[in-house]
């Protein structure tokens, strides 16, 4: 059994304060493997004090410095993959083909952030002013349980960048992956302080964060709901927040398109990371009077993806990452089901000979209709929707008809068609003919699913203010 029963707070693992203690299972076999120490509100009032202390000297840190800091982080994280993939496997149930990614991506984002710096101007002239870019202060991190190492490192490498310290609240269900991350944080040599990371449940610690005057801005990645308590919380201490939230992303194949390639990439799309992506393309949208062509290469897609152990090398799809979870998405299949919507493939229950575990039947569902409550709700499980169009208007009208705005895809022979599609869907990414994301281009989201975009340049000027300086250069 492995016990993660320290925090990390000005430099130093120390024993919390608090004393709750929360149980680790394994989500492929339901078995518990390890337990976490949970700290409070008292831990994460010394984390921010930590922080605070810290900031006066950090925030008047060189380029150059910072530079080498963040390349220091990044080689501690590749020096140590090996172990983050294997906590990312046991503790999420990644398969291991996606494992070995995040934790590539994850050292990845402190490069990123290196080279976003190095590009920087934080010193401007326009017209008679000097405009000069600060450290917003202290930072709040908040991150979820489907993307530890990623959402960790992004939000981490844009603060390092800007000069800003951090107290970073991971969620308890990934505190062995939030361990080796927090050692490896060590091992990079940053001043006491800067980094500061408290396991612990958002009602403690992160309500502390957002009470808390002392922090000055929020950066949180998760649901839609738990991203407008945050911001509605943090209006009396005024703080900067920025909010990476739910997704329910349209993907739109037209007449045009090769369907032997863009029926499979959808399928994919979907159930990426378990089926647990805010940005997987969950709805399916396809021209009516080629349904059944559909129908025929997504089922015939599913079979050909392997559900299994996600140890096993050519294993897809693993396990969902909490029985509450699991329960979740049979929830929503069986709403499929009772509101009339066509089981393609899938369905309810555990995929034959995996019933120990958090197995889902990657399953789609035909004949949607929008009232339906799998096109409308984030399931974050391997269910896809497939809607009809009669007319590329019809379907960039249902695209949009959500409070979702995190992604989109597009298929189509006729690229001049596509960007102009691109144009009008209301989406912070748009990914056309299966190409991926740029990880130095900004994400977000627009209406409910976020405010701020991170990454690259963008997640640098989030973490910054602006001062407008005149008379710079006049003489008494």
């Amino acid at each position: 059994m492995k016990t993660m029963e320290h925090i990390y707070i000005n430099g130093q693992f120390v024993k919390p304060h608090g004393t709750q203690i929360q149980p680790l299972v394994n989500p492929t076999t339901r078995e518990p493997f390890g337990s976490v120490l949970l700290g409070d509100e008292e831990d994460a009032k010394l984390a921010i004090q930590a922080a605070k202390a810290a900031l006066a000297s950090f925030s008047r840190t060189t380029v150059q410095e910072r530079a080498d800091m963040l390349q220091r982080l990044s080689d501690a994280i590749m020096e140590r993959m090996d172990e983050l993939a294997e906590a990312n496997i046991l503790e999420y149930g990644a398969p291991r083909m996606m494992a070995v990614g995040r934790v590539k991506l994850a050292a990845a984002n402190f490069i990123d952030s290196k080279e976003a710096l190095e590009q920087f101007e934080f010193v401007k002239y326009i017209g008679k002013a000097k405009v000069v870019s600060e450290p917003v202060g202290v930072i709040g991190i908040i991150t979820p349980w489907n993307a530890s190492y990623s959402q960790i490192t992004a939000k981490l490498g844009a603060a390092i960048a800007a000069g800003c310290t951090v107290v970073i609240k991971p969620s308890e269900l990934s505190a062995l992956q939030t361990q080796l991350l927090t050692e490896c944080f060590h091992a990079a040599g940053l001043p006491a302080g800067v980094i500061n990371v408290v396991n612990g449940l958002g009602t403690t610690v992160g309500a502390e964060f957002t009470r808390n005057p002392d922090i000055a801005m929020i950066n949180f990645t998760g649901s839609t709901r738990v991203g407008k308590e945050i911001r509605r919380a943090t209006v009396d201490t005024m703080k900067r927040v920025t909010l990476e939230l739910g997704g329910k992303s349209p993907n739109i194949v037209l007449d045009d398109a090769d369907f032997a390639k863009a029926i499979p990439a959808a399928v994919r799309s979907c159930y990426t990371n378990n089926g647990q992506a805010c940005v997987a393309g969950t709805r399916l949208f396809v021209p009516e009077h080629r349904l059944e062509e559909v129908k025929r290469l997504a089922r015939e897609t599913v079979e050909s993806i392997k559900v299994g152990l996600p140890s096993e090398a050519d294993t897809v799809l693993g396990p969902i990452v909490t029985e509450k979870q699991y329960l979740q998405v049979q929830h929503y299949i069986r709403k499929g089901i009772e509101e009339g919507a066509e089981l393609v493939i899938g369905g309810e229950g555990h995929p034959d000979g995996l019933e120990q575990g958090n197995f889902v039947k990657p399953t789609v569902f035909a004949n949607v209709t929008e009232v339906m409550t799998i096109a409308k709700e984030e399931i974050f499980g391997p269910v896809l929707s497939i809607l009809t169009y009669k007319t590329e208007e019809e379907a960039v009208a249902m695209a949009n008809n959500t409070d979702y705005g995190l992604g989109a895809y597009i298929s189509t022979a006729n690229l001049a068609k596509a960007n102009e599609l691109a144009s009008r869907i209301q989406a912070g990414v748009v990914l056309i003919n299966g190409a991926g994301f740029e990880m130095k281009a900004p994400f977000g989201g627009f209406k409910h699913s976020g405010i701020g975009r991170e990454y690259g340049v963008y997640g640098l000027e989030d973490c910054l203010e602006t001062k407008t300086i005149t008379g710079y250069d006049m003489v008494m």
